[in-house]
């Protein structure tokens, strides 16, 4: 397979600057006639939806934890017909799974490598200038089969700033690649999982346009298309298959409470000749009731609780339709299909009732992670010992969670995790997305 010449957009940490950055770059690239490319690596769920608005193509999630290389060589297939591609990193570049062993996997870094991206690293150089210079030396020569392009300089104080962090990287021999002005108007408004949603902002495209304004005037977009490369090696067909679609129709529920479904899932189910039809809970829309499945993705149900406590006829629906067929959800979709919902307020809301699961916002418990899981019986989705991979980020404590648990579950090292997802009938549900088979 040959595939466009890319580049990893990464940075030691998270918040250095690296979705304005990307998002920026993207949509510049666009302005100059470019078909370009994106990928996220990992599994936020959030980003590939700014990445469309930007560079008005589809963005998937590129995971070298959760996917085979054969896998993410077919995913990244679908760059044919761009001119390049560009990968935003998460977290820091060499950020993996804490296993022995398995130093940096699932890491950008690890996708970096593996594709021939050259790096680029976004340095937030506040309160620092020449000392800069010895993070992105200590990066650039970590990984010494690593592709290192060079650094954008990000919140540069004034041009005496500019100057002696300059003068470091020359020292070190890093190339600098475009130097940003502190703006602190270019921010992207975030909340408690991370960044809004992209159909929550309220000017999306403007914001955008801006970013790529001021990336076009201080990055050297020339430079970093030459540097770009590509090395993807040849595969045989994927050993890990994605999951085949659940049913030949699929009634997805799609609005600002039910937002996190993976594009490389819906691409696939779609490939495989499924149709996928859409309704808004919020908005009290009834699901296709000649589909095949009802599938809740994740989102912020908390929230729409209130709202969603009284889509009457929706819920309805929902409920009379998993008296004959399978209904799924996953993280927000599955505290949706339990009994109550309690909001950061204390106060509890109804919600479908098809499992006995009660969760609350009330007091917040932290749950992130990947998954591996494997199914306890067979149902309608899951046949017994089957091994699913996914990831697991939300705030919610489990109050009351009666029904059947329908994996068993670990996380990246393999110890257990009690969130093991629930059976009742044909209704089923877990705390993660689902990303890939296993097995």
């Amino acid at each position: 397979m040959i595939l466009p010449p890319g580049l990893l957009i990464s940075a030691p940490n998270s918040g250095a600057g690296k979705t304005t950055v990307m998002l920026g770059l993207l949509r510049a690239m666009r302005d100059r006639s470019l078909n370009v490319q994106p990928f996220k690596s990992g599994p936020d769920y959030i980003d590939p939806a700014f990445h469309l608005a930007a560079a008005s193509r589809t963005s998937y999630n590129i995971d070298s934890w959760a996917m085979d290389k054969q896998l993410l060589t077919e995913i990244v297939g679908t760059a044919d017909g761009a001119d390049i591609i560009l990968t935003e990193g998460s977290m820091g570049l060499f950020d993996g799974v804490a296993q022995p062993g398995a130093f940096g996997h699932g890491s950008s870094a690890e996708i970096s490598e593996y594709f021939g991206w050259p790096v680029v690293l976004v340095l937030d150089i506040g309160g620092q200038a020449q000392s800069a210079a010895a993070t992105a030396l200590g990066f650039a020569h970590f990984n010494k089969h690593l592709p290192f392009a060079g650094v954008i300089l990000n919140r540069v104080a004034s041009p005496r700033h500019e100057r002696l962090t300059r003068l470091g990287m020359e020292q070190a021999g890093i190339e600098v690649l475009g130097v940003l002005p502190r703006r602190k108007d270019l921010a992207i408004p975030e909340r408690h999982l991370g960044l809004i949603q992209a159909v929550e902002h309220p000017d999306l495209d403007k914001a955008i346009a801006d970013y790529a304004s001021f990336l076009a005037e201080n990055v050297n977009i020339d430079r970093l298309i030459q540097l770009a490369q590509s090395n993807a090696q040849k595969h045989p067909p994927s050993t890990r298959a994605l999951p085949p679609p659940p049913g030949q129709h699929i009634a997805l529920a799609r609005d600002q409470a039910f937002s996190f479904t993976y594009p490389h899932l819906l691409s696939h189910w779609r490939a495989q000749g499924a149709q996928v039809s859409y309704f808004s809970p919020l908005a009290n829309e009834l699901p296709d009731n000649t589909a095949d499945i009802i599938w809740l993705p994740g989102g912020y149900p908390e929230l729409h609780a209130e709202q969603l406590s009284a889509a009457d006829k929706c819920f309805a629906a929902i409920k009379t339709f998993a008296q004959s067929k399978p209904v799924h959800g996953e993280c927000g979709g599955y505290m949706a299909l339990g009994e109550a919902l309690i909001d950061s307020d204390g106060k509890t809301h109804q919600m479908l009732g098809l499992l006995g699961l009660i969760t609350s916002y009330q007091n917040r418990k932290f749950h992130l992670g990947y998954r591996q899981a494997s199914a306890l019986s067979n149902t309608g989705l899951f046949d017994k010992e089957s091994t699913w991979r996914g990831h697991e980020f939300h705030y919610s404590q489990i109050l009351a969670q009666p029904d059947d648990a329908l994996f068993s579950v670990v996380d990246a090292s393999g110890d257990k995790v009690q969130e093991t997802g629930s059976v009742r009938g044909q209704v089923t549900g877990t705390f993660f997305h689902m990303i890939a088979k296993a097995d």
